[in-house]
């Protein structure tokens, strides 16, 4: 007898709801809310708490609270994450999220995962010392080390599935429109 493989991913719940919602494809569009508040210096806490979705307004068990701040090194009072740190958490989260939820479906059951993360960049120009430079990260470069009962193939192969579906990983490799507007 097979042991059962538990994940913590609830698979049927997620294939029922892709099922449900390609039959009624307007609760699939979702809008998710974060908002900002500055501080001091350049010391700011965002919070996430509602979101719309499934025809209707939604809303997290609590809300979400998130500090950021630059770093010492930047005159600043390093009170949260660097804005840029928080993307590389939203990418290593939802990579990860998915290798579970792939693995879950595929029968695969895992013992650890761990993501690393590095973005490459350059602060030239972010500090407008060098307008040649870009703002943002050169590149990002996601290392996975998954321990679970597969083959490294299959592994490999978890992570890619991941990567496809993605949704910060899609964010961050295919433009996006941002509008910013001043109330």
């Amino acid at each position: 007898m097979s042991e059962v493989v538990d994940n913590g991913v609830n698979v049927g719940h997620l294939l029922g709801a892709r099922d449900a919602l390609s039959e009624a494809p307007e609760g699939a569009q979702f809008t998710w809310r974060a908002s900002c508040e500055w501080k001091h210096g350049t010391h700011s806490q965002s919070s996430v708490e509602g979101f719309r979705g499934l025809g209707d307004e939604q809303t997290h068990k609590r809300e979400f609270t998130f500090d950021a701040d630059h770093p010492e090194v930047f005159a600043a009072e390093d009170n949260g994450a660097t804005p840029v740190e928080y993307i590389l958490v939203g990418l290593a989260s939802c990579l990860t999220a998915g290798v579970a939820s792939v693995a879950q479906n595929r029968d695969i059951q895992l013992r650890s995962v761990k993501a690393t993360l590095e973005g490459e960049m350059d602060i030239l120009g972010i500090l407008g010392a060098d307008t040649d430079v870009r703002n943002g990260f050169n590149g990002i470069k996601v290392q996975f080390d998954v321990d679970a009962d597969a083959s490294q193939d299959d592994i490999e192969a978890l992570v890619a599935q991941s990567q496809k579906r993605s949704a910060v990983y899609d964010i961050l490799t295919n433009p996006t429109n941002v509008t910013v507007e001043v109330k």
